[in-house]
Order: C-alpha cells, then structure tokens, then sequence
C-alpha cells in the first residue's frame, strides 16, 4: 500500500452535522456484523454525509486506511469497468492490480454515488470481498448493489415532529449560518415545522430553503413552497451540480432511469397521496408499458428510493411519492402530452373501487365490507383528486357516480366535510348527459351528510329534492335511501312507515337496518322506551343475521341510550363496549364517537370523572378532527357536566355556552342543570358574564377550553361614560340585553320577529354608540348596569 492510515482521505466537515446520532450507532453496529452496507436514499436525503461522519467514527478499526472514492462524476465513455477500479486504485495509491496489492489488509473503502456505474460496482466489491478477507465496503447508491452478503440500508428523511426534531434543528443551524441570530419564536416555529414537513424532512432540501432566509422570512417561504422545485436554488458554487438547487437533485435521478421507469414515474405524480398495486396497473399501464411490466418497474423504482413503500391498506402494501420526486415527476407528465389519458383512467380507477365497495355492502360478509370500505377510506384523498379532474374536464357523472357509490364510507367515517364543497361542485354542473337517478341520488347524499354535521335545514332540502327526482326517474333504489333520510330527519310516523316499505322493496340490507334504526330511534326521542327497546332489539337480531356490524353498531348505541334512560348503567355501558368492538377495524367515525361520548356520560353518571375525562377526551378529538361542528357542540356539553363536576364551575359556564351557541339552540334544561351550580358557586352577574364569553367562543377555543383548560381573553375594559346607555334607543336596549343572553342574530331575529339584517344594523349602532367591539363587552357592559 502506498499510503499510511494516518493519510486517510475523508474530507473534513464544512459544517455541523446535525441529527441522526441514533442512526450513526446503529450503522456502527452493522459495519462490525457485515462486510458490504450500502448505504441507500432517494438524491439529497444526507447519504454521502451519513456515510462520512460513520467512516470517521469507526475509522480506528481500520488500521490500514479508510479511503473516500467519489464515483458521480465517472465518465460512461470510458470503459465503465477499468474507470471504476482506476478510481479505486487512485484513491488507495495503488499501481498494481487491486486485490493482488491489498491482500489481507484491514481496509475499508467507501464508495460514493455508486448510481452511475452500479454493475461495475458490484463486480468490483464481489471480486474484493472473495480475495481481500479484511476488506470492508461502506457503499452509498440510490439503489442497492445486490452482491451477496451486502446489507442494505435505508435512509430515512429526519424527523419532523416538533421544534425539537432533527429537521427542525438542521434548518434552525443552516438558517443561523445564513443569517446570523436568526432563531425560533413563538410565531416561526410551527412555520419552520410545517415547512419542513412540507419537504419530506429531506436534508437537502432543509438546508437550500434555510439558506433562502437571507431574502425571505419563513412565512414567506412556507407560502412559496407549492413551487420549491424552482424557489430552493440557493445551493453553494462549490457542491456538486446535482445539489445546487432542489430540481437538479431530482433530474440526476430521472436521467438515470430507463425509459419505462420514467414512463412509471411521471404516470405515478397522477396519484396525490398514495396508490395500491392493482390501481397502479389500472392507470400507469399503456402505451409502452405493458400491465405485466408495471409490478417490476415500480420495484426497480423502489429500488432506486424514488418510490416509498408506506405501510398497508386493507391487506395491499401501499406506495407514495416524496412531495418534491412528486413535483418533478408531474411536470414530466405535463411535458409528456399524456396527462389527460392517465388522469382519465386515474378516475376510472378510483370509481372502480367505490363501485367494488358498494356491491360488496350489498351482498358480502363483513370481512369482505371491512376490506372494501378500509380500501376506499385510505384512498379518500385520491377520491377527492378524482373528483377535481371531473369538475376541472367537465364530466359531472363519474364524479358523482364515484361519490355516490362511496356513501356508507363517506356518511359513516364522518370526514367527508371536504368532499361536500366538491360535490356541490358537481351538482353545479349543467350537464344534461347526469342521469336524473344519479342526480337525485347525490342530492339525497348531500343531505345526509348536511344531517352528519348538523344542519337539518339543510338537509332537508336537499333530501326531498333528491327523492322527487329518483321517484320521477324511477329508481328503486335512491327512492329507498331518500325515503329513509327524510325518515331520519322528521321521525314522523308516516315516513317511518314509508321508509321500511321502501327499504324492503329495494332489497339492500343496509337501507332496511337504517329505516329499522330510524323507527326505533324516533320512539326513542319521543320517550317510548319500552318500544324503542323492542325495536332495537327487533333490528339487532336481524342484523346479526345479516352480518352488517354498521347496523349492529346503531342498535347498540340505540340500546346503551335506552338503558342510561332507564337507570341501567351497567347494560348501558355493557352495549356502548360491544358498538366499539364492532367497528374497532374500520373508521365508522360518527359510530365511534357516539360510543365513547356514551361511555363518558355513564362514567359521569356513576362518579368515575378520570374514566369520564379519558373516554370524553377521546370523542372530543374525533369530533374535533372530523370537524363536525354539531358533534362538537354535544360533547362541549358533556364537558361542561364533567369540569362542574370537577368543580371547575368557570369553565362550565364558558363550555355549556359555547355548546348552546355552536349548537344553534336556544338554553334548556341540561343547560340549566350546570348553570344553577355555578350562579350559586360564582354569582349571577359573573355567571352572566361568562355565558356572554362562551357564547362568543370559536370552535377552536371551545375545544382548547375542554382539553387544555385554555380560557379566552377578557374583553378590554371599556370606557363609557356616564349615562351612555341613555343614547340607545329602546329597540337597541332590548337587543342589547338579548346578546347579553348569548342570542345570535337569528335567534334574536326569531324572538323580536324582525329580520336578521335588521338584528345586524342594531348590533352595528350599539357598538358604535358604545364604543365597543365585540359583542361580549356588549354583555358585560349590560350586566354590569343591572
């Protein structure tokens, strides 16, 4: 050997290198069990500056020398085979032939960027490790070697989660370096976390858009980042091309891809979030790539880190795309020509699934369901893609058919809220080829998933449209599931009767279990509890029958409320348990919620408040998370119960207020039942005041209250002076004292029989009169006249 260990050629570190300690034990450990580790990641995800901190940190167990050889830049004219041993050669200072000179020396090489000249790569390291016993390879690729013995590597993104993660770190030390005392606050660093969630947690990236803070403040950047492949271009002159900007990283990996892996990968940017394999082969096959070829060139993609294996869904392994290998890869396709045909098909494909998953709730075992409706909810987002090239090419019926055949998914998972504006969407669209029966069912959809978050109103009017239209057009089918809607929303005896009539003439076993549910449910609410029992227990029969645990669910819950009504709060609890085991394997969200608020309230019931707080807490964030408005609004009063009976009487005056007001209901008696309480606890004035506070409460900060105890701002203190209230008029003192009440405008409108403009103009003068700005200093300023 021509050179002395003490020569090693490893590069010193221009910067600090942050993160990744776990990572670097691990690896510590691997290289003293395996002979080959190549080190693999997609382009700019940190392998070339892992594997150099690794190399340093184990260099002392290789006496004869650790040598760098960079292999990014080996010339492909040349004969790829020799150019790579004669880089080997040089680096180690050899003249002679390499495994003859090394011998029985204890080195380790590590082969940089070896994408480029894989094969030969492979050749060498197998010709080395068979003649050289204490030779150790530390290779670096964007795809594995595949030489025996060689233990691949993956390297994650860093973590991202939370102002402490490496991401987050990284950008902060690269952010300080650009602009010196640059550091987190309050306000930068959840904007420095979704940043760099944003970008995959990849260090190359991190460190370009950190580099940017010397033109741009992180508010900006984060706007900004829909376009990082052409805004992070700040790299150093002295890095490698590839690593100037965050385009050049992803082209140096497509320009290295045969010409099916880049038919595979810009066809894959059509997929938003993730895809299966059957999806894969249903929109990514065509010209010049077979269906056949699709299973290995999305290995070979996986292979070279530019496709992620990310978990499972419904027993299918499911793939995705890095955020910026996406970008890259869908201004090919635009570049391609081919974007209408694969989105085209992308919508086919998707439609396909939900229509899979409705034949199966009409005729399969619930193992079959589960599967089918676990497949449709982990692809939502794609359903929500395929419905926005629908509106966008103006074609409304697979759109709608889509969503449609998706009903039990969308109405019983509960987070369907964003796919509601799209379907309104495609409702808006005047396109004569929607058939009146699909029409009309999307309307009676509509409405149910207006019932899910509260607003009957609505719901209302879009069901009793749908059902004229599937009864004039004549379908069986969308007259039974509007039939039953309506049901549902009025509990009147007639449409009950109606709704079963129509179920068990259209044959699905899920509509009848729902028209059985809604009859039960309306004794129920008119407090014909021996019925309701009988009828629960009538249609749970049926449904255990049938197998249909949605149906099974509902009688339980059904039979729970029953039971609590009745005083059993063991059989109460006893039916909300065996709901949640039911469904305990799908996302039946409005279900869930149901039974663990149900179990709350009994726990409250019988004393046990940690048991109430755990299973409260739990349904709160569902709601939350769902953004069921009227969920909230019933688990806010629920809490309002507990922290009263915690002892907290504040909070429950601001939560039973917040639930009245985002309710849209007027106080009643289990408002009353916190407020009595708390007026002798606190006194009526400041009871008064705090219902005032609570009823000007957002979502948000009613939520915040509950779980972390978070109380709003008291109003600033108002200045008025003397014998102000004498320049109210007496209609503006009487609406003053009812939004002292926590009316709304619409209430207040109801109850002076006037109109909510009207209501709004008064509102208008008061605070300028008073010099106010909220409507809660209106109450205070009421309350503290009395």
């Amino acid at each position: 050997m021509a050179r002395s260990p003490e020569h090693s050629n490893l590069p010193a570190e221009p910067n600090a290198f942050v993160g990744r300690e776990s990572d670097v034990d691990e690896l510590a450990h691997l290289m003293r069990v395996s002979r080959v580790v190549t080190l693999c990641g997609a382009g700019g995800i940190g392998k070339t500056r892992l594997a150099l901190r690794l190399a340093a940190r184990i260099a002392c167990a290789y006496p004869d020398g650790v040598w760098l050889v960079e292999l990014a830049e080996t010339d492909r004219d040349a004969a790829v085979r020799s150019a790579v041993r004669a880089r080997v050669a040089a680096a180690l200072g050899i003249a002679g032939e390499l495994a003859e000179t090394i011998g029985d020396r204890r080195v380790l090489l590590v082969l940089d960027n070896c994408e480029p000249v894989v094969a030969e790569c492979a050749d060498l390291c197998r010709d080395l490790l068979s003649a050289c016993p204490s030779v150790s390879v530390l290779a670096t690729s964007r795809e594995p070697l595949r030489v025996p013995g060689e233990t691949v590597w993956r390297v994650p993104p860093l973590s991202v989660d939370g102002v402490g993660s490496e991401a987050v770190r990284l950008f902060v030390t690269r952010a300080a370096a650009a602009r010196p005392g640059f550091a987190l606050t309050d306000a930068t660093g959840p904007q420095v976390v979704e940043l760099c969630r944003v970008l995959d947690g990849l260090p190359l990236a991190i460190e370009l858009a950190a580099a940017m803070v010397r033109f741009l403040s992180v508010g900006q950047l984060v706007e900004r980042l829909d376009d990082r492949l052409r805004l992070l271009r700040c790299g150093p002159r002295t890095a490698p091309a590839r690593h100037r900007t965050l385009w050049a990283a992803v082209d140096w990996s497509y320009r290295l891809l045969t010409p099916q892996e880049r038919l595979l990968l810009r066809r894959t940017a059509v997929f938003r979030s993730a895809w299966t394999l059957d999806l894969a082969e249903s929109v990514c096959s065509g010209p010049g790539l077979a269906e056949r070829d699709v299973l290995p060139r999305l290995c070979d993609l996986m292979d070279k880190s530019l496709v992620v294996l990310d978990g499972e869904i419904a027993g299918q392994s499911r793939y995705r795309l890095l955020a910026t290998v996406r970008d890259y890869a869908l201004e090919q396709l635009l570049d391609s020509g081919e974007e209408t045909d694969v989105r085209r098909r992308h919508l086919l494909a998707v439609a396909a699934l939900a229509a899979a998953f409705n034949e199966a709730t009409a005729s399969s075992s619930w193992p079959v369901v589960e599967r089918h409706a676990n497949l449709v909810d982990g692809l939502s987002t794609e359903m929500g893609a395929a419905c926005d090239w629908s509106i966008t090419a103006g074609l409304p019926e697979a759109g709608l058919g889509l969503l449609v055949d998706a009903r039990h998914v969308l109405v019983g998972a509960g987070r369907a809220l964003d796919l509601v504006e799209r379907l309104d969407r495609l409702l808006a669209l005047d396109c004569p080829r929607v058939p009146r029966a699909l029409r009309g069912q999307a309307l009676v959809l509509r409405g149910e998933l207006s019932l899910a978050a509260g607003d009957r109103e609505t719901a209302l009017r879009h069901v009793r449209a749908g059902l004229d239209l599937c009864a004039a057009a004549g379908d069986a089918y969308g007259e039974a599931a509007g039939t039953v809607a309506l049901a549902r929303l009025t509990g009147e005896q007639q449409a009950l009767e109606r709704a079963l009539e129509a179920a068990g003439r259209c044959g699905d076993p899920l509509l009848e279990s729902q028209a059985r549910n809604a009859r039960a449910r309306a004794a129920l609410h008119q407090g014909r509890l021996h019925e309701a029992r009988r009828a629960f227990e009538e249609g749970l029969s049926i449904d255990e029958e049938l197998d249909n645990h949605y149906g099974q669910a509902s009688d339980h819950i059904g039979l729970a409320q029953v039971a609590r009504r009745c005083g059993d709060l063991p059989g109460a609890r006893r039916h909300y348990q065996a709901g949640l085991r039911l469904l305990r394997h799908v996302d039946a969200r409005q279900h869930t919620v149901s039974c663990l608020a149900g179990l709350g309230r009994v726990a409250l019931d019988q004393g046990d408040l940690a048991q109430a707080r755990a299973r409260l807490t739990e349904a709160l964030v569902l709601s939350r998370d769902a953004g069921l408005r009227a969920g909230i609004a019933r688990r806010l009063e629920a809490w309002a119960r507990l922290v009263a009976a915690e002892g907290d009487h504040r909070r429950a005056v601001l939560l039973v207020a917040a639930s009245v007001t985002l309710g849209g209901r007027q106080p009643d008696a289990r408002a009353e039942e916190v407020l009595r309480p708390a007026r002798s606890a606190l006194g009526e004035v400041v009871a008064d005041v705090l219902w005032a506070e609570g009823s000007a409460m957002t979502v948000d900060q009613a939520v915040s209250c509950a779980l972390d105890g978070a109380l709003p701002d008291p109003p600033p203190e108002p200045v008025v002076p003397a014998g102000q209230e004498c320049r109210l008029t007496a209609r503006e003192q009487e609406i003053a004292e009812l939004v002292a009440r926590g009316l709304s405008n619409r209430a207040i409108a109801g109850e002076l029989v006037i109109s909510p403009a009207t209501v709004a103009r008064h509102v208008a003068n008061i605070l300028a009169k008073l010099g106010f700005s909220t409507r809660t200093q209106i109450a205070a300023w009421v309350i503290g006249a009395r």
